[in-house]
């Protein structure tokens, strides 16, 4: 599934699907003997780049992606208030907030990325229980990956801000969500049947409550790092941050089909 999931990744980035386009584009608009076969490969040629170019700019839009982004966060925006909090054994905090083992090697301090309140929320789940067991799980999630696992890394940054090594549990074999959950409930002492709390991108956590369940987890969603409010203006756009979103949507969209159809969510 790991391998699958990077060797997948183009159909999840739109700016590559604009690439290819455009390449197809060009291979039809290269020179060629005259004739009706010639001018056939010209014009679909041309609807190509304009198709390359619709894709493009169709992306910046906001709303668009936001909508559906919407419809995978809005469940999960109730949390565990703090009175609720007490009655939990434990947080699963899911990897993905670091920046690679490459920005990490050779630098002093840690790196967290955009979707850095997964490491920031147990902080506050902490303060309001502090007996709670924070389990994070990561390995290496780059393909040719050899660097600090995510595990090891989540460990850095923990430690860097004051908590306790008994108090953190890590998990470092783990690429995929199915394998936080079947290597996590594997570890030494953890008991899945005990309430937990379980901590990832609000935009990932339909798939990983199912994933988490179907391996017989007693799990609560606690749900961070919020991609879109109640609404998005419809004049909103950005390139930058449209295919960002579209990104984070199509890797989730085809994610939740791929583990349903596998039977792991």
């Amino acid at each position: 599934m790991f391998l699958a999931s990077k060797l997948l990744i183009f159909l999840t980035q739109p700016l590559a699907w604009v690439g290819a386009l455009v390449l197809a584009a060009l291979v039809l608009l290269r020179p060629q003997r005259t004739g009706l076969t010639a001018d056939r490969r010209g014009r679909w040629g041309l609807r190509t780049l304009w198709l390359a170019l619709f894709v493009l700019l169709v992306q910046g839009w906001e709303p668009l992606p936001d909508a559906v982004l919407r419809a995978l966060e809005d469940p999960y925006t109730s949390a565990p208030n703090a009175k609720q909090v007490q009655k939990y054994h434990g947080m699963v905090v899911l990897g993905g907030a670091l920046e690679s083992s490459r920005v990490w090697e050779g630098r002093s301090q840690p790196a967290l990325n955009d979707a850095g309140e997964r490491m920031l929320a147990p902080l506050a789940l902490l303060r309001q229980k502090p007996d709670l067991e924070l389990l994070f799980t990561g390995g290496e999630g780059e393909l040719w990956g050899q660097g600090l696992s995510e595990a090891a890394r989540a460990r850095i940054f923990y430690e860097a801000i004051g908590l306790q090594p008994q108090h953190l549990r890590m998990e470092d074999r783990s690429r995929t969500t199915y394998e936080n959950a079947i290597f996590s409930a594997r570890l030494s002492g953890v008991d899945p049947t005990q309430p937990w709390l379980l901590v990832t991108s609000a935009w990932h956590m339909r798939r990983a409550m199912a994933t988490f369940q179907k391996a017989g987890w007693n799990v609560t969603p606690y749900a961070v790092d919020f991609s879109t409010g109640s609404s998005t203006d419809w004049t909103t756009y950005s390139l930058v941050r449209g295919s960002r979103k579209w990104a984070v949507l199509l890797h989730e969209l085809l994610g939740l089909l791929a583990y349903r159809l596998s039977g792991q969510a």
